[in-house]
Formats: structure tokens, C-alpha cells, sequence
């Protein structure tokens, strides 16, 4: 997986003396996490109240590289997130309880519930939560990618839309494509994409081309409607978000038969 952190990319990062990231924008990690492989972020729904258990959006690759149509959901999983204030650095460990919802199919997202609630996260660590927009994004728009692993912030544009990125045997449907300022790296996976007019999570980094391979892992590829290939060498990609909106009832509850639900079910 082209943004999964490896000892051997870390080497190969550490010889070339990859230390910053070009284009970075002003420093925001509020409500950014990192994980031991990869980044993420705490997230509210457009509806979630401060008693709700927070959640934490990373990519399903994160937490292991699932089968071509697996989904996994309400799994309980304990599982550590260092939690960054917005200067980035380390304000407190946060603690899972389940895995709310896992896939690589279709999109490359997975959803854990805290053992904290939003409310109790802004007492205790003055920390807030980024929303996650229920509208679909516009090409052109000014984006960052938060890495919380890295503690780097890419900034850059949406490209455009991908109407598959395949990697292997993982399909992503309706992809975003970000200009190449955007050169994300391993450990990025699972950064937020927030939309910088808004200051809402509008899609989950997960992928890039890294040698012009075609369509195999660390190579993906796009495919349009007609079934043609293009590789583009060092360009990434991401996932929307604002699907995920519409499967979650009151109190940050999952529920995959509510109407427009359109994520990958079991």
C-alpha cells in the first residue's frame, strides 16, 4: 500500500534526507492523532453532540490490508492514538473501544469509537474534533493533508475526480486527485483531507503512484468510465468523505441500511 508506513520506506526516506514537506501551510494539527503505522484524525458528525463517544478516521489499510471486499464493523478493538494539539505536539494518548467500520473496498476508510466523548476531550485537553462535511467537494478547491505521524501539513488542490483508482486487487470509486504539491508519503495514510475554506474533512489520504508502475501496490493507477488506464508517476490520491455522513443515525451510532448509505456492507 503506496501510504503504509515500512521499515523499508522509512530507510529509504531517511537516506534521502526527506525532513519537511514543500508547500506547507500554516500549522493546524487540532484534533489530529497519530497511530503507530499512520495518521488520522478525531471527527464529528454534522449532528453529533458532546456526549457522543468521539470517533477516529483513519484508512481501512491502517488497520491491516483487508481482502477485496471485506468490510468489517462494530468490532471491539482497543487500539492507542497520541492526540496533537495545534501546534503538533503530543497533548494526551486516547483510547479506542471498538472499530466501527472498516474497508478497502470501494473507498479505503475505517471509523473507531473512543472511550472519550467529544465534550470530555475539549475539558480535559482543550482538544476539539474536525467535522466531516456531507457535501461533496469541488475540483479546484485549496486543500491540506494533516499528517499526524509526521507532524507535516501538505497543501495543494484538488486536482479532480478519478472514477477508479485501482491498486492491486483494491478498487477505489470516485477518487480525489491532488496537484503535485501534494507529494504525501508512507506514514501519511490516513491524514485528513480538510478543505480550507470550510475547515471541514472532506476526504482520508490513502494512495500514490511512486514509480510509475501500472495499477500494481505503491503503483496505482486511474481507470475512467470506458475502461482506459492512465498512470500518472507521483501523483496521489485520496478518498471522499461526506458518504460516511449519511450511514450514521443519532449519537454517533453506525447504521448501513439508512437511506443514502452507499459504503461497502458486510
Amino acid at each position: 500500500m503506496a501510504r503504509r508506513l515500512v521499515g523499508t520506506l522509512l530507510a529509504a526516506i531517511a537516506a534521502l534526507g526527506v525532513t519537511t514537506a514543500p508547500a506547507q501551510a500554516a500549522a493546524d494539527f487540532t484534533g489530529v492523532v497519530a497511530l503507530d503505522n499512520c495518521s488520522g484524525s478525531v471527527v464529528r458528525l454534522p449532528g453529533s453532540a458532546p456526549g457522543d463517544k468521539a470517533l477516529v478516521l483513519t484508512n481501512g489499510h491502517c488497520v491491516e490490508l483487508m481482502k477485496a471486499g471485506q468490510v468489517i464493523v462494530d468490532r471491539t478493538v482497543t487500539r492507542n492514538f497520541k492526540l496533537l494539539n495545534g501546534s503538533g505536539s503530543d497533548i494526551a494518548t486516547v483510547k479506542s473501544s471498538k472499530l466501527l467500520y472498516a474497508t478497502m473496498t470501494g473507498t479505503d476508510a475505517a471509523l473507531y469509537q473512543l472511550t472519550t466523548t467529544y465534550q470530555q476531550l475539549e475539558q480535559q485537553y482543550g482538544s476539539r474534533a474536525l467535522e466531516l462535511s456531507a457535501s461533496r467537494p469541488v475540483a479546484g478547491a485549496e486543500i491540506r493533508i494533516v499528517s499526524g505521524y509526521w507532524k507535516r501539513i501538505y497543501s495543494c488542490r484538488i486536482d479532480g475526480f478519478v472514477h477508479q483508482v485501482r491498486e492491486a486487487s483494491w478498487t477505489w470509486r470516485d477518487s480525489l486527485r491532488y496537484t503535485p504539491s501534494c507529494n504525501t508519503i508512507g506514514g501519511t495514510s490516513g491524514s485528513p483531507i480538510i478543505d480550507n475554506a470550510s475547515g471541514k474533512v472532506v476526504g482520508v489520504n490513502n494512495t500514490g503512484n511512486e514509480s510509475g508502475g501500472r495499477c500494481t501496490m505503491n503503483n496505482p493507477c486511474e481507470v475512467d468510465a470506458s475502461g482506459a488506464i492512465t498512470v500518472r508517476k507521483g501523483i496521489n490520491y485520496g478518498q471522499q468523505t461526506y458518504g460516511l455522513v449519511s450511514c450514521f443515525g443519532p449519537g454517533t451510532t453506525l447504521n448501513l441500511s439508512l437511506p443514502g448509505c452507499e459504503v461497502a456492507k458486510p
